[in-house]
């Protein structure tokens, strides 16, 4: 990637391989995914070979591939991940992505390193650390507010990285610890058990009930469709599309809405600001029409983008909702085989339609027929698969959360992406020389020998030689100019004229693959760079020796383990998140004259967790402790133990919050 900003990059994610190699064809300029061990995403493992072969398809676009290396790593697997890093570099890929500083004290291929927003990056002095030490790009924290991004941006020259869209993880990336802690599941290695999308009762410090039964820690899905021009503005460079767990259409769907809307910036950039790039070469032609709101979604939200703000919730349900409908216009009362609905766009067989029911709970069926205007102008009748539940009734209003026509589209093939070549057919001394150059000022060229006989229609002969050199259906291109340089049209046969673009077409793609170079690796600064804090508590993630050897060797004095370690026997801060209960329910002391941050509690079922509030830094905890039987195991966690500084930290480190 261009070491500028300017270049703007669709980053898009893949489950395996062939997921990355339908997101390069829907425009992505660069795809991340997970390698056969280390990622983030445990269920989404990927075999070197595959990846090997992503890379492939990659590259002919100039397309750049990143593996995920994010979990924290404990002492015994850092040679398995050295090893593994290696076999990955050999395969082509582009980047790592790490969380685990152990890494960079190891010998490494010469590879791009990415922070991951497991780094936990919020603040413009923790950027600039990463960077000094060898990051050439960094995922910034899903909180950040516009603001926050140009301070970094200021205090850095590296690549930023900023989610546009997907699943929330409602804690700072990196300070999670509650799924290890209750279940012994770490998110720091790829395990969490969602705790986040469970309903709790949300009760005060003195025990009376604010709200039950909802899902207090589960966020709407991000979308920043409507803020890529600021960010772009603020110096995001990566807009990162979130779901290495999601299907196919919906890597398809939101890669192509996104490739659409940064494509209206590159092309019309503002009077007065910067002339944006693609990262990568070739243009995508969609035979679907992109809509975000087709595909799995818990409603949409820009979280803090544009600062702190009402309505980013998903209180209601962590399921998908789906796109209004209509509602509920009649209901056959005595077989009860169907309902009408008053519909917004006709419902079509196999649909999936929900509502909420009296009680709040989500709830829906699967359309069997759908008889269009059925029931009158603009009414669908609809007949289920399975009789109606008692709880539709005329009134309610409905949600389509499986469009089928739509899904059914997405399952053939949905887009093609080529790129632009123009073509030079000129005659040498002895035939004719066919020279290719494509949209990077990559060329080639091949030669015909034969003589030269003169067409005896002219105007045909070229005509015939034109669309014969642009016959490029079938490859990576797409014709643009085609300039015939000779003395005379010459009568040649079509074979001839086929196989000398054939030829042309196969050094072209041979000479993109060799003219392909990947991204360097960015060298650390000399002296080490001190790191912002010289004492560091579990929330450091530091789980093996070398990890604690990189922040030794950049000034850190105190070093605690990794929550992973299970050496923290007290209640502490086992979520730490923006998302505040009290902004939520209008209790926030900054907001509300004669309210105090008492703490609050979150109950579901036998479990309660402590909410503390940060109201100088706008933040919320959730505190509890370690499940006495996971707390057990802190001897068998990992074979080999870790030799950390013995004292805890002292005042500066990044401490829970206690009161």
């Amino acid at each position: 990637m261009s070491t500028d900003r300017h270049t703007l990059e669709l980053l898009a994610p893949a489950k395996t391989a062939d997921f990355g190699i339908e997101a390069i064809n829907h425009g992505a300029d660069a795809v991340y995914i997970g390698g056969p061990a280390f990622g983030a995403r445990s269920s989404a493992d990927n075999s070197v070979a595959d990846i090997a072969r992503l890379v492939q398809h990659a590259h002919r676009y100039h397309a750049q591939i990143f593996v995920a290396t994010n979990t924290i790593l404990f002492d015994a697997e850092l040679e398995p991940a050295r090893k593994l890093i290696w076999e990955l570099y050999d395969a082509g890929v582009d980047a790592l992505i790490v969380q685990d500083m152990g890494l960079l004290e190891l010998d490494l291929p010469p590879i791009q390193l990415h922070a991951s927003t497991q780094t936990d990056i919020r603040d413009a002095s923790k950027a600039r650390f990463l960077q000094d030490v060898g990051f050439s790009q960094i995922v910034l924290a899903r909180e950040l507010s516009l603001a926050e991004v140009k301070k970094i941006a200021a205090a850095t020259t590296c690549q930023l990285e900023y989610f546009v869209h997907g699943a929330l993880c409602v804690a700072f990336s990196g300070q999670c610890y509650i799924s290890h802690a209750h279940t012994g599941r770490s998110a720091n290695r790829g395990e969490c058990s969602q705790a986040c999308r469970l309903p709790y009762d949300l009760k005060d410090k003195d025990g009376n009930t604010v709200a039950s039964n909802q899902h207090m820690l589960s966020m709407k899905d991000n979308n920043q469709s409507a803020n890529l021009r600021a960010l772009a503005a603020a110096g995001v460079s990566s807009f990162k599309i979130e779901g290495r767990y999601k299907d196919l259409a919906y890597v398809k769907n939101i890669t192509a809405h996104y490739r659409t809307l940064l494509d209206d910036i590159i092309e019309h950039p503002d009077a007065d600001g910067p002339a944006y790039r693609r990262a990568s070469s070739g243009r995508t032609t969609f035979l679907f029409t992109p809509q975000a709101d087709k595909t799995f979604n818990r409603g949409y939200t820009d979280y803090f983008t544009n600062d702190r703000r009402h309505g980013i919730e998903a209180f209601e349900s962590p399921k998908f909702v789906g796109e209004p409908i209509g509602r509920v216009k009649k209901i056959d009362t005595k077989g009860r085989k169907f309902f009408d609905v008053e519909r917004v766009s006709p419902i079509h067989n196999a649909d999936g339609l929900t509502w909420y029911t009296p009680k709040g709970e989500l709830t829906g069926l699967r359309v069997n027929r759908a008889e269009a205007n059925g029931g009158g102008e603009g009414i669908d009748r609809i007949f289920p698969s399975e009789p109606l539940p008692s709880d539709l009734v005329p009134g309610t209003s409905l949600f389509r959360n499986h469009d089928h026509e739509f899904e059914r589209a997405l399952e053939k093939k949905s887009a093609e992406r080529r790129i632009a070549v123009d073509a030079q057919f000129a005659a040498t001394a002895d035939g004719f020389v066919l020279t290719l150059v494509d949209e990077d000022g990559v060329r080639a060229s091949a030669s015909l020998t034969t003589a030269f006989e003169p067409a005896q229609n002219a105007e045909r002969a070229l005509a015939t030689l034109r669309e014969h050199i642009a016959k490029l259906g079938n490859t990576d291109f797409v014709a643009g100019d085609i300039l015939i340089d000779l003395p005379a049209p010459p009568f040649l046969p079509a074979s001839q004229l086929n196989a000398l673009r054939r030829e042309a077409v196969e050094r072209l793609e041979h000479a993109r693959l060799l003219a392909y170079a990947r991204p360097p690796r960015a060298a650390p600064v000399e002296p080490p760079v001190p790191y912002p804090q010289d004492a560091l508590s579990y929330l450091a993630n530091v789980s093996n020796d070398k990890a604690r050897a990189f922040y030794a060797r950049h000034g850190v004095k105190l070093i605690d383990a990794a929550f992973e370690e299970n050496q923290e026997t007290d209640d502490v801060s086992l979520m730490i998140t923006k998302h505040c209960l009290r902004y939520s329910f209008n209790l926030c002391p900054k907001e509300v004259k004669g309210i105090r941050p008492d703490p609050m509690q979150l109950v579901n079922g036998n479990e309660t967790l402590t909410l503390r509030f940060d109201c100088k830094r706008c933040e919320m905890h959730v505190v509890g402790g370690m499940k006495p039987h996971i707390a057990k195991m802190r001897d068998t966690v990992v074979a080999q133990k870790v030799s950390f500084f013995p004292s805890k930290p002292g005042q500066g480190a990044a401490l829970p919050v206690q009161g």
